[in-house]
Order: structure tokens, then sequence, then C-alpha cells
């Protein structure tokens, strides 16, 4: 029998009276759910690479334990979920980058001329960001996140390979209101929230997914917990329908374009004609050097 006891102590921190319960509810849940528990530990630690990881964190246990990634995952979903992903990313990536990914080393995929500012965009995981997804993309200005997506790789119903996102995430700092305005304005007016998107598909097209699927407000991993008069503070529905996104048959994802849609210079008022110009040039220099980076990280 796998010794979880000795793992759940190395998840969670026991001299923590909150970390010692949730170590209880954790082994709960194992061995009600021990043969799928089995057959996930039993994924990680038939190959030498994926092993060495996952030795490192352990944190996919945790994951399949609680209610995390959307809204009523069952737990064989959230089985099944964290397999593909790291199967996916497994066939993709250069060995040493599968592993600094999964070990929380970050990966820079696009990096902005101006000389003034460190204004950069990297793959990463943080293990705070565990609940929402299996991976981010994440712009820094300064070193500081501004705006990250957390997402994850699956199948969806139809079996097509799929990057789902699990969150959007704005900026947590002081001055952040300026920080966005400036990002804006060296972006020729394109809001940084619609720039982590765009940077996003641009990551699923290089990875070479069919679809991207987003959570709906409905479908947030926290209305597991949220009272349903409550509301989050980010409408997400909103968000991706102005991105050309629609609602599924299931109310909790939306499906978003691979290509964001782009005005032609005749639907664009001539006086902002030289602005959009500057914006489409500065787009299309994200998607470059996000095409070369993930280039350099594939087998």
């Amino acid at each position: 029998m796998i010794d979880f006891i000795t793992i759940g102590k190395q998840i969670y921190d026991v001299k923590n009276w909150r970390e010692k319960h949730r170590l209880i509810v954790f082994l709960l849940r194992v061995y009600l759910h021990y043969g799928d528990m089995k057959n996930l530990y039993t994924f990680f630690c038939e190959d030498s690479l994926r092993k060495a990881t996952f030795q490192a964190k352990f944190y996919p246990l945790e994951q399949v334990t609680r209610g995390f990634f959307y809204k009523g995952s069952t737990f064989q979903e959230r089985a099944e979920l964290i397999k593909n992903h790291y199967r996916y990313l497994q066939e993709k990536l250069l060995p040493e980058k599968f592993t600094d990914l999964c070990q929380s080393r970050n990966v820079k995929i696009w990096q902005s001329a101006d000389e003034d500012v460190d204004w950069q965009a990297s793959l990463f995981f943080h293990i705070g960001q565990r609940k929402e997804g299996l991976l981010s993309v994440v712009m820094l200005f300064g070193g500081q996140p501004l705006y990250q997506i957390m997402f994850w790789l699956n199948k969806d119903k139809n079996g097509e390979d799929a990057l789902w996102i699990g969150a959007m995430q704005g900026p947590n700092m002081e001055g952040a209101r300026e920080l966005v305005k400036d990002t804006t304005k060296r972006a020729h007016r394109y809001r940084t929230k619609n720039l982590i998107l765009y940077m996003t598909m641009a990551v699923a097209r290089a990875l070479g997914v069919r679809h991207i699927y987003a959570v709906s407000n409905d479908g947030y991993y926290a209305m597991n917990h949220v009272r349903r008069d409550r509301k989050l503070k980010t409408d997400f529905g909103a968000f991706w329908e102005e991105a050309g996104g629609h609602v599924t048959d299931d109310p909790r994802f939306y499906e978003i374009p691979l290509i964001e849609p782009r005005k032609t210079m005749e639907e664009v008022p001539t006086r902002k004609r030289a602005v959009y110009r500057k914006r489409f040039a500065f787009q299309d220099d994200v998607d470059a050097q996000i095409t070369a980076n993930m280039e350099k990280i594939f087998k």
C-alpha cells in the first residue's frame, strides 16, 4: 500500500492546526478513492522524468482530492485532467523545459522593446495558483506580476486537445491603476487584460491545441464555496464575450477563438488609424516572439 500519510505530511505543514485538519481530510478522501489515487500516483512514478518532477512537489495529489479547477469537477475528472495535462506537455517539450515548468522555473516567452522598463511575459507555475490551473501565462512589469491567466491542457468532450482557462488575475499591488494605464499606453491603447489573453491565444496556437475554453462565472472553482447570492469581483463572461467567445452547451465554460478578431483598416475611423497600425504591429511582434520562443522549448 502506498504511504499516503508520509506524502500528506510533505504536502501539509502539520504544525499548523488548519493544515493538520487538511491532512486529515486529504487522507479520508485518499482512502475513499484509493483506486484512482493509486492510478494517479502510478502515472507519475512509471516514467523517470515525471517521477523526478513529482517527488519534488506532490501538489497534484492534493489537487485531485479538492474541488479545484472548475465548479462541480469530480474526482475522476480531476485525475484525468492532471494526467492529460502532464502527458501533453511531456510529448511537446524538451525534457529540461518540462522539468523547469513543473518545478516552478519560468520560461520567458515575450520581452517588451521598451528600454526604460522591464516588461515581459513567461510561462510559469506557482503553487498558490494550483486551485485554478497547472500552468500560467504571467505578465511581469518591473519584476512584479501584473496580469496572469491560469490554465491546464486537456481533451474536450469530442476528444480534441484544448487549453482550458481556470482564471484570470489582475494586479494586486500599490499603484496598480497607474501601471495598467502605463502598459495600455505602451501597447498603443490595447488594454492589458486583453493583451494577456492575446498572449494566451498565441501560446495555445503554438502548443497545437484545437480549442480554448474558459470558465464562466458559474464555472469558476470557488463557486463550489460561494453563496448563490454573492457575485465574483470579475465578470468572466462579459470579458470572454467581448473577446469573441460564446457559452458552450455546458454553461460552466465559454469557447474563445484561437485568434483574436481584428478590425480591418476600413472599419477603423480615419482619426484612429495611425494608433491601430502601431497596435497591430505591436501585436504582430507579440505573436512572433511567442511563436519563436515556444519553438525553442519544443522537441
